[in-house]
């Protein structure tokens, strides 16, 4: 097997976020249940939007998030997402293109406009997403670049992505062509509403061996297995996964392979500020050092100091000099 070109390469909804902080009770006028992410339609995305304040715009999207942290790491990563030729496309092709991210899909000449994500962050740091998926929801299987994939170590697909059914089916050629250089596959499951939504698919995925790697907050793990007990539910997941990542938010985080259990805590943070994207960036700082083959505590320390430095400020993509900040931390990448 060659080397791989690119260390991580990402398949998931190309989104331009707009965030906005906000009270509870505004939630609460919206319907919005509050931590989640919901999918809605542009009629939907208008009202969500004249209700925000002050909005800061910035590329997004789970798996874009991840891959632009990895970059920010040194690392060699690759996106496939979708976009329409428009204004917010442009400026999300550009965000990739800067960060160093081999970005080779095709934007879109007609259909829905580029997704956006409508952000709002209550004063706890907690933040609720209203996603409409747009131009996103339209990648297809002859979008992904088999190139890249096979030349990809790892393939990293968000469980977002299981929404739309060419996406899906985008998705599990990805895995094909990933397990056919012999290259590994990892899975977010990215949100327990989402979990709800497709519980029996994922765990299919998981079991069939589509995907080798697993990451899930405890949340989405509980959904994952319907129970309420974490430890029945951490139990289960390593019986089916090859390699398994749990975040637990403040108790840090677990990795599972086999027999084998390591955790790690959580990197102290002075506040909480905006919690969007701390699971995306978490997975960038695992899989550069399993990229980097560093040991899975080690890098899920990692990963908790790329959280923390997400967490810290608005917005999902990282304010600090990630490599400097890895490196100040004693990580060698």
């Amino acid at each position: 097997m060659s080397q791989p070109r690119y260390d991580v390469a990402g398949i998931g909804n190309a989104i331009v976020d707009v965030l906005a902080r906000t009270e509870d009770d505004v939630l609460a006028k919206l319907g919005v249940p509050k931590g989640g992410m919901m999918l809605i339609d542009e009629a939907r995305a208008e009202a969500i939007y004249a209700a925000m304040a002050q909005t800061v715009e910035m590329s997004g999207g789970s798996a874009a998030n991840t891959i632009a942290g990895i970059g920010m790491l040194g690392l060699k990563p690759a996106f496939i997402g979708k976009v329409r030729n428009d204004q917010p496309g442009a400026s999300f092709t550009h965000g990739m293109k800067a960060a160093g991210i081999h970005f080779p899909t095709a934007a879109a000449t007609e259909g829905p406009t580029t997704a956006r994500s409508f952000i709002l962050v209550t004063p706890d740091g907690e933040r609720t997403m209203n996603t409409y998926l747009g131009a996103a929801q339209n990648l297809a299987p002859a979008d992904v670049d088999a190139d890249t994939i096979a030349s990809a170590g790892i393939t990293y697909l968000e469980g977002y992505l299981w929404d739309p059914p060419e996406a899906k089916k985008a998705f599990l050629k990805a895995s094909e062509i990933a397990h056919g250089a012999g290259r590994k596959v990892a899975l977010t499951l990215s949100d327990a509403f989402c979990v709800d939504r497709y519980r029996d698919e994922f765990i299919g995925l998981i079991r069939a061996k589509t995907v080798d790697i697993v990451f899930a907050n405890e949340g989405e793990l509980k959904s994952l297995y319907q129970t309420a007990d974490f430890a029945t539910a951490l139990d289960a997941l390593r019986a089916d996964a090859a390699l398994a990542v749990v975040t637990r938010s403040e108790q840090g985080a677990i990795a599972v392979e086999g027999t084998a259990l390591v955790s790690a805590p959580a990197f102290p943070v002075d506040k909480v500020v905006d919690t969007t994207g701390a699971g995306d960036l978490f997975a960038a700082g695992f899989l550069s050092g399993l990229a980097r083959g560093m040991p899975h505590e080690t890098s899920l320390r990692l990963g908790a100091l790329c959280a923390a430095e997400i967490i810290s400020h608005m917005g999902a993509r990282p304010e600090a000099n990630l490599k400097a900040l890895a490196a100040e931390n004693g990580f060698v990448l």
